[in-house]
């Protein structure tokens, strides 16, 4: 009898649900077949769109659909609020998947961003979001941005503090509406109501739509939403912006292609931030997996590298998964004793080569099986306290820093870093002609690296005395060394040996040759010059 009226609640339950299930799906039958939905209208083509005001939904159009917006908030949270942080939204990820889109987009941006120095994270938003945006960006959705006379891009997902840089410096748009965050004392608080934030987007855009709104559906601008967008509109998409609206589908979607490296809006040639991968659910829960096993391994190579004798380095690293190359002809004065054979009264010889990371300089001694010294511009006290090697420091005085060169290689070889930053992408920067002052012949080095978990630069203050460390806590970081024939320091001035070298270092490397310098890039992602004080 007990479990006769036990069950009497849950069958009537049961049925109750079955009931309401099947009056859904009839409702939904009968919706579908009296009252059938409109086709969209099609597709605004780029000649259409061209001199427009154009609105566009950042999900829909600008990256390709599906959007997942966990990666992104896992990289604000890693780099601007560290690995702990990281680790905290990846635990309440799965709990966060019960929300709904909205309510888990607001939820990811709280335990991401709350706590957080504004300035930090305009940052990450600047030097690091950019990478992993325009390798999720549509080929076909930049393409109408780019058509268009004056675009503001409107987000439902991401903080404009986290698009803002991306949208405005690499697609090119004038205005970013997105969810707002307050700061109090220069700290991040939390989300802004959505009425508080449309006041202030309100705000911001009334010199851009002034004319638009002054003769809406006369002159308004053109609204590009997604399928998705339809049941909950952006108020930017409204009549009184917008004189027409395309809506497109997901079937229209499905063929659009990635936006390919050569049609970036504008060139990707630096960036920041420690993570060289998409951090997905499962890929950010293998990281932290792995990263016990990386501090072990880092340990090892590093002690590998500090006193091991140099012709067993690079075996040693393979047995722990690092993979070396060395390239092409025979290594200068890899059969010889230092110096011997070198320059002109007995010096050393000059090794000139593009910077990838700061273990460049114990590479290339590696590849010689000999010592070096390696010149160094504004290298942190704790890098040169730890370097493996001999180490010359420079400073702004041009005369004494050629004086210091000189007096390095005359007691062996010197291996100099022209660029005078490290630079990720294929691209070759600038190279000072100081080297090529010293009147020497120039042996150019080509280097390469690959890394697949963490990258081994970083601009971030404080931090850069660890970008060795993270480098070698890859599971496989790859080093590719070739060394290039001798270039005269004869033929020609200063500046072009120098330019000379560049292009044979990009030839071989199959690098783009710029004219971008260490000041650029520290302007671009830091906000300053790069200058680390030098040690008392």
């Amino acid at each position: 009898m007990k479990l006769l009226s036990l069950s009497k609640p849950v069958l009537s339950l049961f049925f109750l649900l079955l009931r309401k299930l099947a009056g859904r799906h009839h409702r939904g039958r009968m919706a579908t077949t009296t009252k059938p939905r409109p086709p969209p209208p099609p597709l605004p083509g780029l000649d259409r769109l061209h001199g427009q005001t154009l609105v566009v939904d950042v999900e829909a159009w600008i990256l390709r659909p599906p959007v997942c917006a966990f990666p992104y908030f896992m990289l604000v949270a890693i780099e601007a609020g560290g690995f702990l942080r990281g680790l905290l939204l990846l635990l309440l990820y799965p709990l966060l998947c019960l929300l709904g889109d909205g309510a888990r987009a607001r939820a990811m941006a709280t335990v991401a961003l709350v706590g957080l120095e504004e300035e930090e994270v305009a940052r990450v938003g600047r030097a690091v979001l950019p990478k992993f945006f325009l390798e999720a960006a549509a080929d076909e959705g930049v393409a109408a941005v780019q058509a268009a006379a004056r675009v503001v891009a409107v987000s439902a997902t991401f903080p404009r503090v986290m698009l803002d840089g991306f949208l405005r410096e690499y697609v090119g748009v004038d205005a970013v509406v997105g969810p707002e965050v307050r700061s109090v004392g220069g700290v991040l608080a939390g989300l802004v109501d959505e009425e508080d934030a449309t006041e202030m987007a309100v705000k911001r855009l009334q010199p851009l739509f002034g004319a638009e709104v002054k003769a809406a559906g006369k002159n308004g601008a053109v609204g590009l939403v997604g399928a998705a967008s339809r049941g909950r509109v952006h108020y930017l998409f409204s009549p009184y912006y917008c004189k027409e609206t395309f809506a497109v589908s997901e079937a229209d979607t499905r063929g659009w292609r990635p936006l390919p490296r050569d049609r970036y809006p504008r060139p990707l040639v630096f960036h920041d931030g420690r993570l060289a991968f998409a951090p997905t659910p499962p890929a950010a829960l293998a990281m932290y997996t792995f990263l016990p096993f990386g501090l072990a391994l880092v340990v090892f190579r590093s002690i590998a590298f500090s006193f091991l004798p140099y012709r067993v380095c690079f075996p040693v690293g393979a047995l722990t998964g690092m993979h070396y190359r060395l390239v092409a002809g025979r290594v200068p004065g890899g059969c010889t004793r230092p110096g011997a054979g070198a320059g002109a009264g007995g010096g050393g010889r000059l090794y000139v080569c593009n910077h990838r990371t700061l273990l460049d300089p114990v590479v290339v001694a590696a590849a010689l099986g000999q010592p070096v010294t390696a010149v160094t511009y504004s290298l942190s006290p704790v890098s040169e306290l730890l370097a493996p090697i001999r180490t010359a420091r420079l400073t702004r005085d041009r005369e004494e820093d050629r004086r210091n060169m000189a007096a390095a290689l005359a007691r062996g070889d010197l291996v100099v870093c022209p660029e005078g930053t490290t630079c990720r992408e294929e691209y070759l920067l600038r190279l000072s002609p100081l080297f090529a002052e010293l009147g020497v012949d120039v042996h150019p080095v080509a280097l390469d690296t690959r890394v697949g978990m963490f990258y081994g630069t970083s601009t971030k203050p404080g931090a850069k005395w660890m970008d060795p460390f993270y480098f070698m806590m890859n599971p496989r970081p790859a080093y590719r060394v070739e060394f290039l024939p001798r270039a005269a320091a004869s033929r020609g001035g200063s500046i072009d040996v120098a330019n000379r070298v560049q292009r044979e270092l990009g030839r071989a490397l199959g690098f783009e040759l710029t004219g971008l310098t260490r000041k650029d890039k520290y302007m671009t992602l830091a906000g300053n010059e790069g200058v680390v004080p030098a040690a008392p």
